[in-house]
């Protein structure tokens, strides 16, 4: 039997699980992203899955519910629930996040699904291309969540 992947390219992201929902009781989805600068998460938001953020390198410019904030090392910004919010890497150097997600199963169809499964043990961000617009808003829908400006659109 193979092992579930658990690294993957998402919006050009690498995005590693840590724990699937299934793994902690349906609890929460932990996850780490490396994001490319100026790359990150469009405009989106979902009702039912609350979300937080916890910034380990580089630096983060995030919009929650209207909100600016530029959140460094050490800082931890938290996702109303249903809230709109986006958030991209700020200068030169990739940043590097956790996100939990609880219950997360959202989260993990969406990142599975709009994702490209990545070998295990990559460290390195995915070469750069165009997000698969369709496969994005289509695993966004399917896993409940709404996307308002997809990236790259």
């Amino acid at each position: 039997m193979t092992a579930r992947p658990r690294t993957f390219d998402v919006l050009g992201l690498l995005v590693k699980f840590h724990a699937f929902p299934g793994e902690v009781d349906g609890k929460y989805c932990l996850v780490e992203a490396l994001v490319p600068p100026g790359a990150g998460a469009p405009p989106n938001h979902h009702a039912g899955e609350t979300e937080a953020f916890y910034v380990l390198d580089g630096e983060v410019a995030f919009h929650v519910a209207g909100a600016e904030i530029l959140a460094k090392p050490g800082d931890y910004v938290p996702i109303p629930d249903g809230a709109v919010h986006a958030f991209a890497a700020q200068g030169d150097q990739p940043a590097r996040v956790l996100i939990l997600n609880a219950p997360g199963h959202m989260h993990e169809a969406f990142f599975t699904g709009a994702g490209e499964a990545l070998p295990e043990g990559q460290t390195d961000l995915p070469p750069a291309r165009a997000p698969d617009l369709g496969k994005v808003m289509g695993a966004a829908s399917a896993s409940g969540m709404t996307i308002l400006a997809p990236a790259g659109a």
